[in-house]
Protein backbone atom coordinates (compact mmCIF):
# COMPACT_ATOMS: atom_id res chain seq x y z
CA UNK A 1 0.00 0.00 0.00
CA UNK A 2 1.02 3.29 -0.59
CA UNK A 3 -0.41 6.79 0.12
CA UNK A 4 0.86 10.27 -1.68
CA UNK A 5 0.46 13.83 -0.92
CA UNK A 6 1.05 16.35 -3.97
CA UNK A 7 2.46 19.66 -2.58
CA UNK A 8 3.68 22.66 -4.29
CA UNK A 9 0.92 23.95 -6.50
CA UNK A 10 0.11 27.38 -7.08
CA UNK A 11 -0.36 30.43 -8.79
CA UNK A 12 2.17 31.92 -11.63
CA UNK A 13 2.98 33.90 -13.96
CA UNK A 14 3.11 32.48 -17.60
CA UNK A 15 6.71 32.02 -18.70
CA UNK A 16 6.98 31.26 -14.75
CA UNK A 17 8.55 27.95 -12.91
CA UNK A 18 7.15 25.86 -10.45
CA UNK A 19 8.04 22.91 -8.76
CA UNK A 20 5.46 20.11 -7.51
CA UNK A 21 6.72 17.17 -4.66
CA UNK A 22 4.79 14.01 -4.18
CA UNK A 23 5.80 12.59 -0.89
CA UNK A 24 4.86 9.03 -0.44
CA UNK A 25 4.58 6.71 2.54
CA UNK A 26 4.63 2.70 2.38
CA UNK A 27 7.54 0.50 2.39
CA UNK A 28 7.79 0.20 -1.46
CA UNK A 29 7.69 3.11 -3.19
CA UNK A 30 11.32 2.63 -4.30
CA UNK A 31 9.64 -0.26 -6.19
CA UNK A 32 7.21 1.59 -7.81
CA UNK A 33 6.77 3.44 -11.04
CA UNK A 34 5.82 7.04 -10.18
CA UNK A 35 4.19 9.21 -12.60
CA UNK A 36 2.22 12.65 -12.87
CA UNK A 37 -1.01 13.54 -13.93
CA UNK A 38 -3.10 16.44 -14.59
CA UNK A 39 -6.94 17.16 -15.40
CA UNK A 40 -7.77 20.59 -16.29
CA UNK A 41 -11.94 21.99 -15.42
CA UNK A 42 -14.15 20.01 -18.66
CA UNK A 43 -11.18 17.50 -19.67
CA UNK A 44 -10.00 14.14 -19.11
CA UNK A 45 -7.10 13.60 -16.73
CA UNK A 46 -4.02 13.14 -18.59
CA UNK A 47 -0.49 11.61 -18.24
CA UNK A 48 2.07 14.13 -18.03
CA UNK A 49 5.36 12.34 -17.06
CA UNK A 50 6.27 8.98 -15.53
CA UNK A 51 9.85 7.64 -14.44
CA UNK A 52 10.61 3.59 -13.22
CA UNK A 53 11.80 2.56 -9.56
CA UNK A 54 15.31 2.88 -10.71
CA UNK A 55 15.19 6.67 -12.55
CA UNK A 56 16.84 5.32 -15.59
CA UNK A 57 13.42 4.90 -17.60
CA UNK A 58 11.35 7.79 -17.96
CA UNK A 59 8.70 9.31 -20.05
CA UNK A 60 6.96 12.76 -21.39
CA UNK A 61 4.08 14.18 -22.93
CA UNK A 62 4.51 15.97 -26.32
CA UNK A 63 2.95 18.96 -24.69
CA UNK A 64 5.67 19.29 -22.02
CA UNK A 65 9.08 17.83 -23.43
CA UNK A 66 11.50 20.26 -22.96
CA UNK A 67 9.91 22.11 -20.39
CA UNK A 68 9.46 19.89 -17.50
CA UNK A 69 11.52 17.05 -15.34
CA UNK A 70 10.52 14.79 -13.10
CA UNK A 71 12.83 13.17 -10.30
CA UNK A 72 12.81 11.28 -7.66
CA UNK A 73 14.42 10.40 -4.40
CA UNK A 74 14.08 7.04 -3.61
CA UNK A 75 15.76 7.47 0.38
CA UNK A 76 13.18 10.73 0.61
CA UNK A 77 10.29 8.72 -0.71
CA UNK A 78 9.78 11.86 -2.67
CA UNK A 79 9.33 12.30 -6.57
CA UNK A 80 9.26 15.47 -8.26
CA UNK A 81 8.00 17.51 -11.22
CA UNK A 82 10.14 20.67 -12.26
CA UNK A 83 7.77 22.78 -14.58
CA UNK A 84 9.77 25.40 -16.58
CA UNK A 85 7.96 28.30 -18.88
CA UNK A 86 4.54 27.54 -17.94
CA UNK A 87 1.97 28.57 -20.25
CA UNK A 88 -1.66 29.08 -19.54
CA UNK A 89 -2.85 25.89 -20.72
CA UNK A 90 -0.59 24.09 -17.98
CA UNK A 91 -3.16 24.95 -15.75
CA UNK A 92 -4.90 22.23 -14.30
CA UNK A 93 -5.12 19.59 -10.89
CA UNK A 94 -1.66 17.37 -10.94
CA UNK A 95 -1.93 14.45 -8.89
CA UNK A 96 0.66 12.11 -8.76
CA UNK A 97 0.61 8.10 -9.28
CA UNK A 98 2.25 5.12 -8.41
CA UNK A 99 2.74 1.59 -9.90
CA UNK A 100 4.52 -1.74 -10.35
CA UNK A 101 6.20 -2.30 -13.49
CA UNK A 102 7.02 -0.14 -16.44
CA UNK A 103 6.60 3.58 -17.28
CA UNK A 104 3.43 3.95 -19.10
CA UNK A 105 0.78 6.53 -19.78
CA UNK A 106 -2.13 4.75 -19.33
CA UNK A 107 -4.38 6.52 -16.24
CA UNK A 108 -6.42 3.04 -15.58
CA UNK A 109 -2.83 1.30 -15.43
CA UNK A 110 -1.85 3.50 -12.05
CA UNK A 111 -2.64 1.68 -8.65
CA UNK A 112 -2.67 5.03 -6.08
CA UNK A 113 -3.16 8.16 -6.56
CA UNK A 114 -3.04 11.46 -4.42
CA UNK A 115 -5.32 14.25 -3.93
CA UNK A 116 -3.64 16.48 -6.57
CA UNK A 117 -2.41 20.13 -5.94
CA UNK A 118 -3.82 22.73 -8.14
CA UNK A 119 -1.20 24.51 -10.64
CA UNK A 120 -2.58 27.95 -12.26
CA UNK A 121 -0.95 29.83 -14.76
CA UNK A 122 -2.16 33.10 -15.71
CA UNK A 123 -1.12 35.15 -19.22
Amino acid sequence: QVQLVESGGGLVQAGGSLRLSCAASGRTFSRHTMGWFRQAPGKEREFVAAMSWSGGSTGYADSVKGRFTISRDNVKNTVYLQMNSLKPEDTAVYYCAARFGAVVGGTTEYDYWGQGTQVTVSS
